[in-house]
């Protein structure tokens, strides 16, 4: 099977001339522009942990280069959850694509079933982070307070 290839459509930069209706004219909202671009290689996920403790995110883990079988360390770290690739770790990446997170682990961080966790993935370093709900309490109460606790 062949096909031909899809040009992509992007958008100009330059707002659109305003559009008239029957109910007058149009606004075009302006766009707010990022003062910050990315600097890093790092991977994002989310994912929730079952009630086994299971995570998954197979683009993650891809991104990471981790099979079913890769062998994984695994050690908390200021309230987040280290994971690194290690030959002699004692978890790994089940059949099915999941990471399941030890009961000791999950005690460490205050994780129950359902909790949503962030994941980040450092593709160079061969590291998942898992940033549970209270660091991403602590990491929000810091940037709302850089901002005077207005976010408005």
């Amino acid at each position: 099977m062949t096909g031909s290839t899809i040009p992509a459509v992007i958008p100009s930069s330059a707002a659109p001339p305003a559009r008239s209706s029957s109910f007058g004219q149009r606004r075009v909202l302006p766009v707010a522009q990022l003062q910050a671009r990315r600097t890093r290689s790092t991977v994002y996920g989310l994912a929730a942990v079952d009630n086994r403790g299971r995570i998954a995110d197979g683009a993650l883990f891809r991104a990471l280069g981790w099979l079913p079988g890769t062998r994984l360390q695994v050690r908390e770290h200021l309230g987040f959850v280290l994971v690194n690739a290690d030959q002699h770790g004692v978890l790994s990446i089940n059949r099915h694509g999941h990471l399941q997170l030890p009961v000791a682990v999950r005690r460490w961080c205050d994780l129950a079933p359902g909790d949503k966790v962030l994941l980040a993935a450092e593709p160079d370093q061969q590291l998942l982070i898992v940033h549970p709900p209270a660091t991403l309490d602590s990491m929000i109460t810091r940037a709302y307070g850089v901002l005077g606790g207005d976010v408005a």
